[in-house]
């Protein structure tokens, strides 16, 4: 596929220099985007760009970037002051070491890119990734891109380098005054029983996951074109309230939870069993092919099946009264000698 390069520079590993193109590892991001309207005739609500000082709307050729003081002036910074800017890193991603990936906080890791290779640079960008792969550990390098330096991550992935933004230590804050400051007590129960929810809820496949909020609002946004009621939401539960009881919240977590899993393997376990339904049973069955076969018949046939069948339930019916008989017959034999059997008794008392 055409990819478009955001950065070109090389990687510095060493004496060797391998060139490469920095290009996006992420597409086309969720995000579902609603214009400002006016709410009396919905014309669009526009952002323009005024110089406050004359009042006058600039085009995108009419800006330039400055930068102000600490004493409030002023300087121009142009694209050529920054890329005449004397740093190793500003066509270069300088590797300065290696770690293992598990050493990495992943709240330092941002946004990935992927690193192809760029001109004459296939064979140092295979023996890089070669060698990454078998160390099983990952670079550390910085380079300016976007109009700032950046701590990045250079790992193997598959078959390509893949670059991770690192944020530098500094800009991640601290933990204080995030964690609960009253004094909690967890007991082995209900550890045991938070245990027995995570194995039931069992491992979680991120390529099932899907934007439900996205498709919500495209539904909403055809039934307002075509006219009709928006979708209803779903039913939910009651959320949000404060916990009585954690072991009862708990196992009933784990109720639930196994009860969704039963159902569906029971959907799964069905989905067989109507598909036979619906392709026929075996030959002279239930199935298409005998409800095919019986539509041909002549009514002859027809007629001579029906007269068989009643003669048949006429028997069976005959039988079936005989029988209903005779076991009233036994019933009412069995409760006299019941009766004559505890008179004897009395008497013999």
């Amino acid at each position: 596929m055409a990819v478009r390069a955001i950065w070109k520079g090389a990687i510095s590993f060493g004496l060797v220099s391998i060139p490469v193109k920095v290009v996006s590892a992420i597409g086309s991001e969720h995000s579902v985007k609603f214009h400002q309207m006016h709410q009396s005739d919905q014309g669009r609500v526009r952002y323009r760009k005024v110089c406050e000082l004359d009042g006058q709307e600039l085009s995108s050729g009419d800006i330039v970037r400055g930068y102000e003081a600490a004493d409030g002036r002023t300087v121009v910074v142009t694209d050529d002051d920054l890329a005449d800017l004397p740093l190793p890193t500003a066509r270069a991603i300088e590797v300065h070491g290696f770690l293992t990936e598990d050493t990495v906080d992943p709240l330092q890791l941002g946004k990935p890119y992927y690193l192809a290779p760029d001109t004459a640079g296939a064979k140092p960008y295979v023996l890089m990734r070669e060698a990454l792969r078998r160390s099983g550990k990952a670079a550390v390098a910085k380079l300016a891109m976007r109009g700032h330096e950046t701590l990045a991550l250079v790992r193997a992935q598959d078959d390509v380098l893949v670059l991770h933004q690192l944020y530098w230590p500094d800009e991640i804050n601290s933990t204080d005054g995030v964690a609960p400051t009253e004094r909690v007590q967890v007991t082995d129960a209900e550890l045991d029983m938070a245990d027995t929810l995570i194995d039931t809820l069992g491992a979680a496949d991120l390529d099932e996951f899907h934007d439900e909020y996205a498709a919500a609002v495209e539904e909403l946004v055809t039934a307002k074109l075509e006219g009709v009621e928006p979708p209803a939401p779903e039913a939910e539960g009651e959320t949000g309230a404060q916990v009585i009881d954690l072991m009862a919240a708990l196992r009933q977590s784990v109720e639930q939870a196994q009860g969704k899993r039963a159902e569906e393997a029971g959907d799964e376990g069905a989905k067989p069993a109507r598909k036979s339904a619906r392709g026929g049973g075996a030959p002279g069955g239930s199935g298409s092919a005998g409800a095919r076969g019986g539509a041909k018949k002549s009514p002859a046939k027809r007629a001579a099946s029906g007269g068989a069948a009643k003669k048949t339930t006429g028997k069976t019916g005959t039988k079936t009264a005989a029988k209903k008989t005779a076991t009233k017959s036994t019933a009412a034999k069995s409760t006299a000698k019941s009766t004559a059997s505890r008179s004897a008794k009395k008497k013999a008392g």
